[in-house]
């Protein structure tokens, strides 16, 4: 048996501006960012996490800060960091970069998932280091409560990985800032628990 609870990190500058962050992108929350993970932690720091696994992009570690501050032990994995959006990255989504992005979308929804936007990842190429990220984190069967902070369009990714279930899948699962998913393991498949949960932040 294995929980995971997913997260999404906190709201960032580039986030409330409509700039495309991806993979190549580090940057850090807002003050929103920072209470909404806050608000995160004053709801579930009494589930007692055995590890914490975050991407290597700071926006994912500042969301769970609080809980390493507690003496989770965590763990950067690079395979857990958001897809490459390429070209776009930093940039402003003008009419060009949205019609180029919904190019890109309408591919993977029609299930061509080898197609990127430019110079970046496509859905498959996301999905497979996120397999490593995986295999990493289950291998740990000591660890029965994992917090996994990751980021949009990757976590739709990795939640179709643990459900086992096509990417074409994908934007069936939503994503806000902190937004919750849990999985639970029942030694041969994952089953989902709670779905974009946001409630922490209805204070």
């Amino acid at each position: 048996m294995k929980k995971l609870y997913i997260i999404r990190h906190g709201e960032t500058d580039f986030n409330r501006m409509n700039i495309v962050q991806g993979n190549g992108v580090d940057t850090d929350l807002n003050e929103t960012g920072l209470n909404q993970g806050f608000l995160f932690y004053n709801k579930y720091k009494t589930i007692a996490f055995d590890k914490i696994y975050i991407s290597t992009l700071s926006r994912t570690q500042q969301t769970i800060q609080h809980f390493i501050n507690d003496g989770i032990p965590y763990e950067k994995l690079h395979e857990l960091n958001e897809i490459s959006w390429g070209d776009f990255e930093g940039k402003v989504q003008d009419f060009k970069e949205r019609e180029f992005y919904q190019h890109a979308v309408n591919a993977w929804n029609s299930g061509n998932y080898d197609v990127a936007v430019a110079n970046g990842e496509t859905p498959n190429q996301l999905q497979e280091r996120q397999k490593k990220a995986l295999e990493f984190i289950m291998k740990n069967t000591h660890e029965k409560t994992v917090l996994v902070c990751m980021h949009g369009r990757a976590l739709k990714s990795f939640i179709c990985l643990l459900l086992n279930i096509p990417l074409l899948n994908m934007d069936n699962y939503q994503h806000q800032n902190t937004c919750l998913y849990q999985l639970d393991f029942d030694g041969e498949k994952f089953e989902m628990i709670t779905e974009n949960d946001v409630s922490h932040l209805e204070v």
